[in-house]
């Protein structure tokens, strides 16, 4: 989960005190990161989106009101940023293919690749998941991997707890489906 600073720190930095923002960005820094690594699975990429993250919050935090936690208003920004960054990078690749350029998806598994197995295998993941639609690549960070339950998950996503739950069942039966075939080649 990630660290919130002080309603002293939060409101100083929303006064515009740049010292108190950046005492925000070094308290949460390392959550974001940890966040966009997480959603990304590389990363260089993780690293653009927590500066995406940074930037966009130093832009965003006057609008932050004390309603909900930091930490969920936090989170719902750095998820805005990865999605963000995600379409970017997806437009990137598609304008670059109907250009006729040679673009290797992700460079996934180069013999150069410095990346332990772990690491290609969550990338892996992220891409199956991804391509199952909106929304199933959020969810399973969200749970998975920042540790969140059905129900916090889906307030952060704006969607039914029942929502949640039926997308992680989605996400098991196909990397389960995944695994399988990949055992029988």
């Amino acid at each position: 989960m990630m660290m919130s600073p002080d309603k002293q720190t939060l409101q100083r930095a929303m006064d515009g005190d740049g010292a108190a923002f950046g005492e925000v960005v070094d308290i949460c820094y390392d959550s974001i990161f940890r966040f966009a690594m997480k959603y990304t699975g590389v990363r260089q990429d993780a690293e653009d989106v927590a500066q995406l993250a940074c930037i966009k919050l130093g832009n965003a935090i006057r609008t932050y009101r004390f309603e909900a936690a930091f930490t969920t208003w936090l989170y719902t920004l750095v998820l805005s940023c990865a999605r963000d960054w995600h379409r970017q990078q997806n437009r990137h690749r598609q304008q670059n293919r109907h250009r006729g350029d040679d673009v290797a998806i992700e460079h996934l598994a180069s013999p150069v690749d410095s990346e332990g197995e772990s690491q290609i295998y969550l990338r892996q993941v992220l891409a199956q998941v991804a391509a199952m639609g909106e929304g199933f690549r959020d969810t399973l960070v969200l749970v998975a991997g920042e540790g969140m339950n059905h129900a916090e998950a889906a307030a952060l996503l704006g969607v039914k707890e029942s929502t949640v739950s039926w997308r992680l069942h989605e996400i098991r039966k196909k990397l389960a489906s995944a695994q399988l075939q990949e055992g029988l080649q």
